[in-house]
């Protein structure tokens, strides 16, 4: 994966994505915005999952397609609860993506739990003054994924 983000890894099985995400899960802090960029079919979803198990986070993670946020509270005291939003359908209904995207009042949450979100990227970048972009990729003639990520500071 050509990819200018530092970490990198092969992900043979949807086991590997998940087990990516928990890893990474123990890399972040309250406050802190993950977006997840990637076709469908790449493994954003199985990447949340995984993300979420490493966070310890109470309940099943699951596609937030239908929904756009699903709240996941802290699985034990002190633990940290993660917000896991869709963002593809934001601005569907004809309506401004932005707007649809500050009444999900997400910088709120940012306070307090991580925000994890699929099909954010150049949407919810705004949110933060930094974020951990994760890509996602499948290749084309296998179930094989690879991953890039890395901190992505806004301010100039």
């Amino acid at each position: 994966m050509s990819d200018d983000l530092p970490g990198h890894r092969t992900l043979p099985t949807v086991e590997d994505t998940e087990a990516l995400g928990a890893e990474i899960a123990g890399t972040v802090a309250p406050g802190d915005l993950v977006i997840l960029d990637g076709p469908l079919g790449a493994g954003k979803t199985a990447f949340a999952r995984g993300f979420g198990a490493g966070l310890g986070v109470a309940g099943r993670v699951s596609s937030p397609t239908f929904v756009l946020a699903r709240e996941h509270r802290p699985g034990r005291e002190g633990g940290i609860g993660m917000v896991h939003v869709d963002a593809y359908r934001l601005g569907s209904t004809g309506g401004d993506v932005l707007a649809d995207l500050d009444a999900l009042d997400l910088d709120t949450d940012l306070e307090s739990d991580v925000v994890i979100v699929e099909w954010g990227a150049g949407v919810v970048e705004r949110l933060a003054d930094r974020h951990l972009l994760v890509r996602l990729r499948r290749d084309d003639d296998s179930d094989v994924r690879t991953a890039a990520w890395g901190w992505i500071d806004a301010t100039p």
